[in-house]
């Protein structure tokens, strides 16, 4: 094995651990949101994006980038969350092809109940991977660049 292969192999083991710890707090996430408030990973995320917008909305396209998400995929998706009274549509009013989405004050309300479940879980998580000797280097450095911020 030569060095490039060596360098290779170091990256590819990196995004395995990577991808490793990312299940582990997903299906974390998805059973505390979803036993707390009937909420999936992706849904939370949604709700947070929306959040963070200071009584803005958000085009349906950052959302979709946001959420990491498709654009048919993110429609659907609002489309139930619309459904559940979370959040809704407005037609962009310089563009009628634009659509922006926003909280509801029920979305509002659910996103405060569910930001503590979430937090908390992501922290427990990440101090019981912190503990398994393939992860721990990976939380750490994740611990430290959020420290940075």
């Amino acid at each position: 094995m030569g060095i490039s292969d060596d360098a290779v192999e170091v990256r590819a083991h990196g995004w395995r651990t990577l991808a490793a710890l990312h299940g582990i707090i997903e299906a974390e996430l998805e059973r505390a949101l979803a036993a707390s408030v009937d909420l999936s990973v992706v849904e939370y995320t949604v709700l947070d994006a929306l959040s963070r917008q200071d009584g803005w909305h958000m085009r349906m396209q950052q959302l979709a980038r946001a959420a990491a998400l498709s654009p048919s995929a993110t429609t659907r998706l609002v489309t139930r969350l619309e459904n559940r009274g979370l959040l809704t549509r407005i037609l962009c009013a310089d563009d009628r092809r634009g659509i922006y989405t926003e909280l509801t004050a029920s979305g509002r309300a659910l996103y405060e109940q569910a930001h503590p479940i979430h937090d908390s879980t992501l922290e427990r998580t990440l101090g019981d991977a912190a503990e398994q000797p393939e992860l721990a280097n990976l939380v750490h450095a994740l611990q430290g660049a959020s420290v940075l911020r």
